[in-house]
């Protein structure tokens, strides 16, 4: 047993670091040495991102190894490297806090980067700590403490088989543990349907929650008042900032620690703002300038998400453009559902898009085209260079494998935008499709999509800032501030 309690000892470990220990670390100290010492063994414990959980579950790690060397301790996350982490900075601690000295081993093969084995009375075959990604084989291990850091995250939960994976893999710990065990999960919620949900999800199959009976300790970044839990580090404004940057669905499931429904993310149009204006390309002092509506644009993104079939049936094929200017604002220039004639001999229905979305590059004096290159698009892009070779057009052709889920991509790339009022979109938008997608869009429905795919590409891409080839621009320069070359006078001579 230790003769220092936890929260005395992060409050060594942070004045020998010159740091104050805010409130809510001493919340969360308190709360683990309670559960710890009264043997409940089964805890949960979120906080909003950026807390510091992790790092109080590290020195809790130490501390616990400082009462009890002989303690296992395995860390499960996502991945190998976010495990692995956990693991250094608790070696880091053991080497540095003034009340683990002795715990260091003299034999460097017992401090490895992902597991380390600290002098110990007992003959263990398991190392006193290891990390594990959530995929590896823990069949054999054997350890009194398991930590769950962060094993859900979009990667691990966006779809509902990943959800079933996750959850099948969790449930080996048992095998792993050892009798009188201690779990302890340590995360945010990213999914509506998440493994820290406190109600049961009855619409998919459970009867009760997946860590049904674990003591639940958790600390929203704003209590019900409004008051921020960690006033110095997020003040007001900061949490303004935060809020708008990532949008409502986003914070508050991580800064809220509220499970979200994707569906309450829902599109809502009426918060598009209307706009009249073409595209104005001029040149002033030997420089190109391309505006909208009286703001100079700074960037552009163009996404292609392509299809082909009978015209009318099956996938459309859209490609969109997104301009951004110098204040944030992002302006929704057109969205164009591309057609072919399948009857056309002469030319192949790729080859038919491909033009037309070349003269759309032409038209919206674009930098770059990204192309999604899932099932057809494998073979697009070099049909599409070829084109904007034969065109004389200057537009490079970037190549993206979509692997995220099209529901969840869609709402990330439109939640923040709609949610600060900042995306604009052009009059001949409202002509197309597009809006009556937005309207009728409901997560894993069967409604039409193909728009919102395309545009959701162009908000969540970043702009493409790629050198011109050639050198020579054809009809025009670009307009980008920085993107043309630069020609300086020198006295040197080569």
């Amino acid at each position: 047993m230790n003769a220092v309690d936890f929260p005395e000892f992060i409050w060594v470990w942070n004045a020998r670091l010159g740091q104050t220990t805010p409130r809510h670390h001493l919340r969360m100290a308190r709360w683990l040495a309670r559960h710890w010492r009264g043997h409940r063994r089964e805890m949960l414990l979120m906080a909003f991102r950026s807390s510091g959980k992790s790092t109080i579950v590290g020195l809790f790690c130490a501390w616990v190894l400082v009462g009890d060397p002989d303690l296992r301790i395995m860390v499960l996350a996502a991945d190998f490297a976010l495990a692995k982490k956990m693991v250094r900075n608790v070696k880091r601690i053991i080497e540095r806090h003034p009340l683990t000295q002795g715990l260091k081993p003299k034999r460097r093969e017992h401090w490895a980067s992902d597991q380390f084995t600290v002098n110990r009375p007992g003959e263990l075959r398991d190392p006193s700590m290891v990390a594990k990604g959530i995929g590896a084989n823990i069949t054999g291990s054997r350890a009194e403490i398991i930590i769950c850091d962060d094993v859900e995250v979009p990667n691990t939960c966006d779809t509902a088989p990943k959800r079933a994976d996750l959850r099948q893999r969790l449930a080996e710990i048992d095998y792993v543990l050892v009798p009188g065990g201690a779990q302890l999960y340590v995360g945010t919620p990213h999914s509506y349907y998440t493994i820290y949900a406190a109600e049961p999800r009855l619409e998919s199959g459970e009867a009760q929650p997946f860590l049904a009976g674990f003591e639940r300790l958790e600390i929203p970044l704003l209590d019900t008042a409004g008051h921020s839990a960690w006033p110095e580090r997020f003040p007001p404004e900061k949490v303004a900032a935060i809020r708008r940057r990532t949008g409502p669905n986003k914070f508050d499931s991580q800064m809220l620690l509220k499970p979200v429904n994707v569906a309450d993310g829902r599109l809502d149009p009426d918060r598009l703002r209307l706009y009249d204006a073409e595209l104005c390309y001029a040149e002033g002092n030997g420089q190109p300038v391309l505006s909208l509506d009286g703001k100079r644009l700074v960037s552009a993104s163009c996404w292609w998400a392509p299809a082909y079939g009978a015209p009318g049936k099956g996938d459309a094929s859209v490609v969109a453009a997104v301009f951004t200017d110098a204040e944030g604002g992002y302006w929704l220039h057109r969205v164009r559902y591309l057609e072919h004639d399948p009857d056309w001999g002469e030319v192949d229905e790729a080859t038919q898009l491909c033009r037309q979305v070349v003269t759309f590059a032409r038209e919206m004096h674009l930098p770059a085209v990204t192309l999604e290159s899932n099932g057809l698009g494998r073979f697009l892009p070099g049909l599409l260079r070829r084109e904007m070779t034969a065109a004389g057009l200057p537009c490079a052709v970037v190549e993206i494998h979509s692997s995220r889920a099209k529901d969840q991509r869609i709402v990330d790339a439109f939640d923040a935008v709609l949610a600060a009022g900042v995306l604009h979109a052009h009059r001949t938008v409202w002509a197309t499709p597009f809006v009556a997608e937005m309207r009728e869009w409901r997560p894993g429905g069967r409604g039409r999509d193909d728009g919102l795919d395309a545009v959701a590409g162009c908000l969540a891409s970043q702009p493409v800032r790629l050198g011109r080839a050639g050198g020579v621009l054809g009809e025009r320069r670009d307009w980008r501030p920085g993107g043309a070359g630069l020609l300086a006078q020198t006295d040197f001579e080569i």
